[in-house]
């Protein structure tokens, strides 16, 4: 058995946890929509051929030339973007959508990286692989695999600080990413990062779907502000306001959806309580005071 510590998370889909952060994701129908029209052509592999003898009457070349694609997708752009919120609801939705019964969402940690010791994170990450296909079984189980923070598994080989052992670790990952294929679509990783063009070439190259998570526009924050200040009561001239407080100027960049949700809201509510109601100033005076993310580099 493969060591527990591994997994931040195991747990069985749909889950409704997950549900409600999806209410949360701004633009997620859209991107949900995007990502599942490719991702069927992979999990629905043994429809493709019933598709093709109705509407072409044959079997045609291109649907055996698809057997090729690996069941992977990268979701990257800066932190704070929604990369891995998004990746456990697209599973999440994916399962509930599909009726997929038996499926399980696994998300690696960083423990796989080992201790340090020869070996060690090669071996863990073969054996947490070996943990997912023993769960899918000989049936009809399916299993979403989050491979979060992926560019500290997946670095380049080719950068002049990759030690032994790093390398030895990303063999590892892009061997247990081929081995997905035999399993016809039952097993799918979504590799989250900050850092695209850390990833190693062959990584990147497997990917299915590459999708970019962006900081959110001006008309996002719009969007997001309403949302979540719904019941306050302030007026678009106040929201306005807002989007302009955590918009990009010439020093700093736009605020990402985290730090506005996880550092600019606390701080407003700080501000207030607990003597004083929560106004509009309250989050004036936060975004004046607080910077937002650094944009991540390479």
């Amino acid at each position: 058995m493969s060591n527990p510590s591994v997994f931040e998370i195991k747990a069985n889909l749909p889950v409704a946890q997950f549900d409600t952060q999806e209410k949360k994701l701004l633009g997620f129908e859209e991107r949900y929509l995007r990502v599942k029209k490719r991702l069927q052509l992979i999990l629905q592999a043994n429809e493709l051929e019933r598709w093709s003898l109705m509407h072409h009457k044959k079997k045609i070349t291109v649907i055996g030339l698809l057997s090729d694609q690996y069941p992977l997708a990268i979701f990257h752009g800066d932190v704070g973007t929604g990369k891995t919120a998004n990746a456990e609801a697209i599973a999440n939705r994916l399962a509930r959508d599909a009726k997929i019964e038996d499926a399980i969402l696994f998300k690696l940690s960083n423990k796989v990286r080992g201790t340090g010791k020869v070996g060690e994170m090669g071996t863990l990450i073969t054996q947490a692989f070996e943990d997912i296909t023993r769960s899918i079984g000989p049936g009809k189980g399916r299993a979403f695999l989050i491979i979060d923070e992926g560019d500290s598994l997946g670095a380049s080989r080719s950068q002049d600080h990759s030690h032994h052992e790093d390398k030895v670790g990303v063999n590892t990952l892009i061997q247990s990413i081929d081995s997905m294929r035999k399993h016809g679509g039952r097993i799918f990783a979504i590799l989250c990062t900050n850092r695209l063009a850390a990833l190693d070439a062959a990584v990147i190259r497997r990917a299915s779907i590459v999708e970019e998570f962006t900081r959110p526009s001006d008309d996002e924050r719009n969007e997001l502000f309403s949302r979540d200040l719904s019941d306050m009561g302030f007026s678009r001239v106040e929201i306005n306001k807002l989007v302009e407080a955590t918009a990009a100027t010439g020093t700093k960049p736009a605020w990402t959806y985290s730090d506005i949700r996880t550092r600019l809201y606390p701080a407003a509510v700080s501000l207030a309580f607990p003597d004083s109601p929560l106004t509009v100033e309250h989050f004036y005076q936060a975004a004046a005071e607080l910077e937002p993310s650094p944009v991540m580099i390479g």
